[in-house]
């Protein structure tokens, strides 16, 4: 079996909720993801997806997705798209660095080998374990108020775990995890997440000043070493992610005792071969984990339900759904929450249909001919 073309559309995701907002002011009201189609001679397509969350989050933005693939596609045509850890050398020989521009490819190809083998991704990952798992619901910065009414509802969709987006100012962010801390009943998680929104001070003072909640801290900083020095200060369970996007920083944070739980995003990392290895050594150690991406539809969502989907239970902090927070369905069979769970495909591969009228026509074509 043989690479023969790759390509990629582009296809707008408006939310529900209109804004999503998280630290320094930052906001998106209409996500703009990749969609990346892999076509072979034996007649079997995998698709991925690629959504950064804009291009002030993390090293990555959307046109760059359709940049970088302009580069590196042609170098895997005629590649076969089983052979999983070879093309990720290959994409790495092509391009250096740039891990989420390979993710959309390394997650199609996923697909592919999932329905060549008859077999959903998930069983490929290690297996399924039970018959769903826990979502997290992100709570998009606002006043406390306003944050605590959200969580409420929320609670009432069956959500029991929670993401506070904090990082702003230390007195309302304060006054933020208090307030939602209120809401919540036994049983119920809460994270407060920076998206390292804080400075180093302000990061201890809130702190201190919530010892009393109980709730996650996540990527209080910018900086590795402001966040250790943050988790040396504080008695709340640590939770690390913008700082954490290769196997050496994750040994080096658990040697250092930095984090209880990590946040693994799969474009972040390069997609689902490099999530799984890193996925399987953060459970070799012991170390809990949400699973999940940037952003994303329907095609993001279903990779995510089947990378948490086969880890083990105990070591799965969280995941996400990111198709319920936007407004276009972009493809058949995606996994869909309920009661605040959610459940992996059982159909080979992604078990997902693209709807090829929502995605377009694509703005990528690459063959044996070229870039179009």
């Amino acid at each position: 079996m043989r690479i023969t073309r790759i390509l990629a559309y582009r296809v707008d995701l408006p939310l529900h909720e209109v804004s999503y907002k998280w630290s320094g002011g930052k906001s998106v009201t209409v996500f703009d993801s990749t969609v990346v189609r892999v076509e072979t001679n034996a007649g079997w397509v995998g698709h991925g997806e690629v959504c950064p969350l804009g291009s002030f989050y993390l090293p990555a933005y959307a046109e760059g997705v359709r940049a970088g693939l302009r580069e590196l596609a042609p170098h895997l045509i005629g590649e076969d798209p089983r052979e999983l850890a070879k093309l990720n050398r290959r994409m790495d020989a092509a391009l250096k660095g740039h891990p989420y521009v390979k993710s959309g490819i390394d997650i199609a190809c996923w697909d592919i080998l999932g329905q060549a083998s008859g077999v959903p991704v998930c069983l490929l990952l290690g297996g399924r374990y039970g018959t769903d798992f826990h979502l997290y619901r992100a709570i998009s910065q606002e006043s406390p108020e306003a944050m605590a009414s959200r969580v409420a509802a929320y609670r009432s969709e069956g959500y029991r775990r929670f993401q506070l987006k904090v990082g702003g100012d230390p007195d309302v962010d304060i006054a933020r995890i208090r307030a939602v801390a209120s809401k919540l009943q036994p049983g119920d998680r809460l994270v407060a997440d920076a998206n390292t929104g804080w400075v180093q001070h302000e990061a201890v003072r809130v702190a201190r000043a919530v010892r009393d909640v109980d709730v996650y801290l996540e990527q209080p900083c910018l900086t590795y070493a402001e966040c250790l020095a943050v988790r040396r200060q504080c008695d709340h369970p640590m939770i690390l992610d913008e700082t954490i996007d290769d196997l050496g920083i994750l040994l080096r944070a658990h040697a250092d005792g930095a984090m209880d739980a990590v946040n693994l995003k799969i474009s972040k990392l390069g997609g689902l071969t490099r999530t799984r290895q890193v996925r399987d050594l953060c459970v070799s150690l012991g170390l809990a984990m949400t699973l999940e991406d940037s952003w994303g539809g329907d095609i993001a969502t279903a990779t995510i339900a089947h990378l948490a989907h086969s880890t083990p239970p105990e070591l799965l902090f969280s995941s996400t759904d990111f198709n319920s927070y936007v407004t276009v369905s972009t493809a058949e069979g995606a996994p869909q929450r309920e009661n605040g769970r959610m459940a992996a495909p059982v159909a080979p591969g992604l078990g997902i249909r693209p709807r090829m009228d929502v995605l377009g026509e694509p703005v990528v074509v690459v063959d044996g001919n070229g870039v179009k």
